[in-house]
């Protein structure tokens, strides 16, 4: 099989996309439960639609460009878990066939053929949750198009003033996910240390950096919602997370197998001595790559496979020497074929089997799956508030208020003592009243005391910790 792909040929890149559509075809017929990151990016472009304002009116820490592409999947395919998975097949599949082109035309291995794509594509298949239309999905397609203007720099006598589009696309993938923004590290550090740029060069790139996101900027500078952009994105950013060790667990039960397979490409790639100058500053690029990508978790909003994707480049990379290296023929074609069908065996049987075999509940993500919402049958296609962490009671009904974020809803709904947050829920109230508030918390009795204009249009029901509106809202009622 391994022979195969490394045959060049144009028509490889249909084999490529039959791959991908083999391991994908699981999740078609026997779709898996949505994970809560999924229903809240849909919430956020269902918002959107509804004509509120990102940060300002929809509390949530998505960066613009990834809340404005689910904005637009919304307005074409409504709350359509296969839309936002079909959309990431199709990111995978350039961001495959990008990541071959330039290992072949840019000559990064000792040979051209298709086993950089193939590897790629079967390492992101390795769990699930990696092929959701996710942030970091989105920005790691922009990093892989900073590498190739970047190598391509590196190819040429000297640096050109193409390294504008270098800066330009690490800005684009920072819009998508916060983090990247650490990629200009990496990026800036490699035209130092591997190009022969000069001062204006480096500026130039720089340039093509801080554009966009001033650009980004000033329009929420125009609708007066700076502010908003700094607490619900950028400090939150920085805000200490919460990360669990089952959650690392999960990462390393289903990503081992490919580091392992990375690492002793890495440690076979050093070994060898004939790669050219050019090949070998490649690869120290790719190091340097997968250090940014260490750092880049401590940014990460929460840890799952899917937040992980970033390191997909780097470990295709050294692992495409692992195999073709490996001075036993046969042996590569044992061990290829074992992968292959090793990342198979766990797409089909996690998908339709009942129970699972060899998976356990870290693995599968239990922590992150939306369960099945303990809600009165009259809950259904509801406006709601959900005081505490959604865990699907957003699934059939709508969000109202900007709170979709219990993490950043936080700064208002615990400091109920102070004037500004119960004056700031007052006024989300009285633009977007919720018909339910389901509170986890035990908030709302203190809550309806600061605010009596907002606990007369409520009345507690038989459900504990469920309260429905009973009078128009007050803005209504003026």
């Amino acid at each position: 099989m391994l022979s195969f792909f490394r045959v060049n040929a144009p028509y490889q890149i249909l084999s490529l996309i039959i791959v991908l559509v083999i391991l994908q075809f699981p999740f078609y017929i026997s779709p898996p439960e949505l994970l809560v990151p999924e229903l809240q990016w849909m919430l956020v472009g269902e918002k959107m639609g509804q004509g509120f304002m990102l940060y300002r009116d929809v509390w949530d820490n998505l960066s613009p460009l990834s809340a404005l592409v689910y904005w637009g999947v919304d307005e074409l395919f409504g709350r359509s878990p296969s839309a936002h998975r079909t959309i990431a097949n199709i990111i995978i599949i350039i961001q495959a066939v990008y990541f071959n082109y330039i290992s072949g035309e840019r000559q990064l291995f000792t040979e051209r053929n298709y086993v950089p794509g193939i590897l790629y594509v079967l390492f992101i298949n390795v769990s699930f949750d990696c092929s959701t239309l996710s942030p970091v999905l989105m920005a790691t397609t922009f990093v892989l198009f900073a590498f190739g203007t970047l190598i391509r720099q590196m190819q040429r006598d000297g640096v050109t003033d193409e390294v504008f589009e270098l800066g330009f696309y690490l800005s684009v993938a920072t819009l998508f996910y916060l983090p990247m923004g650490l990629f200009s590290l990496w990026a800036f550090a490699s035209l130092l240390l591997y190009t022969g740029s000069n001062f204006r060069q480096h500026t130039l790139a720089f340039f093509g950096y801080v554009f966009p996101i001033v650009l980004v900027i000033l329009l929420f500078f125009f609708k007066d919602s700076l502010d908003d952009l700094s607490q619900n994105l950028l400090t939150s950013a920085f805000r200490t997370h919460r990360y669990y060790l089952s959650d690392f667990l999960a990462v390393f039960s289903t990503m081992g197998g490919i580091i392992l397979l990375g690492g002793l490409g890495f440690f076979q790639t050093i070994g060898y001595p004939r790669f050219i100058n050019y090949q070998s500053r490649c690869q120290q690029i790719m190091v340097l790559w997968f250090i940014v990508a260490i750092i880049s978790i401590g940014l990460m909003p929460f840890v799952a496979p899917m937040q992980f994707v970033i390191f997909i480049p780097p470990l295709a990379f050294f692992s495409v020497n692992f195999f073709l290296l490996m001075k036993r023929y046969l042996l590569s074609e044992i061990l290829f074929i074992v992968v292959f069908l090793t990342i198979a065996f766990f797409r089909y049987q996690s998908s339709l089997l009942e129970k699972p075999i060899l998976l356990n509940q870290s693995v599968r993500l239990e922590n992150l799956r939306t369960k099945k919402a303990l809600l009165p049958a009259e809950i259904t296609q509801q406006k709601i508030l959900v005081i505490g962490d959604d865990e699907g009671e957003y699934s059939n009904n709508f969000p109202a208020t900007p709170y979709i974020n219990w993490e950043l809803a936080r700064k208002d709904f615990e400091n109920l003592n102070s004037y500004e947050s119960v004056i700031s829920i007052f006024d989300k109230f009285v633009a977007d009243p919720p018909t339910y508030i389901i509170d986890k918390e035990q908030m709302m009795p203190q809550l309806f005391t600061r605010l009596p204009e907002i606990g007369k249009q409520y009345q507690k029901t038989s459900w504990k910790g469920i309260y429905k509106r009973i009078t128009p809202s007050y803005a209504n009622s003026k």
